[in-house]
């Protein structure tokens, strides 16, 4: 199992730079781990950019993974990983996420660089 990151999903949605990267993680949706953050996360930016009638159309593509919901647990592990290794609520969330349903993190956002169980994919210059 792995889980893809908020900007995993925006990164290959959009074709952007690291489309490519991340699209080897979207051939099996059924193995992906989705936090409800991320579907907020993602819903969210292209609602924004590209309207409500789009943004619940990814919102769709995203429930064909498996969904998590924010849950006590969930919201414990993320208290203590948020403050082991200082990250901001909604990373600390996911990386929660990834670490009790037992997958790894796809990401290219910095704040998860050096974690474990952390699938780091550079950004480009």
């Amino acid at each position: 199992m792995i889980l893809v990151d908020s900007c995993g999903w925006l990164e290959f949605l959009a074709d952007g730079p690291l489309a490519e990267e991340y699209a080897p993680y979207f051939n099996k949706p059924e193995e992906i781990i989705t936090p409800a953050i991320v579907i907020y996360e993602v819903t969210k930016k292209i609602w924004r950019e590209q309207g409500k009638e789009k943004a619940f159309l990814i919102a769709a593509q995203m429930q064909q993974t498996k969904l998590v919901p924010f849950d006590t647990r969930l919201a414990l592990a993320a208290a203590d990983v948020s403050l082991r290794w200082n990250l901001p609520m909604a990373d600390a969330i996911i990386f929660a996420t990834g670490a009790e349903c037992g997958g790894k993190v796809v990401t290219s956002d910095h704040h998860f660089k050096e974690l474990p169980g952390v699938i780091f994919i550079e950004t480009r210059s």
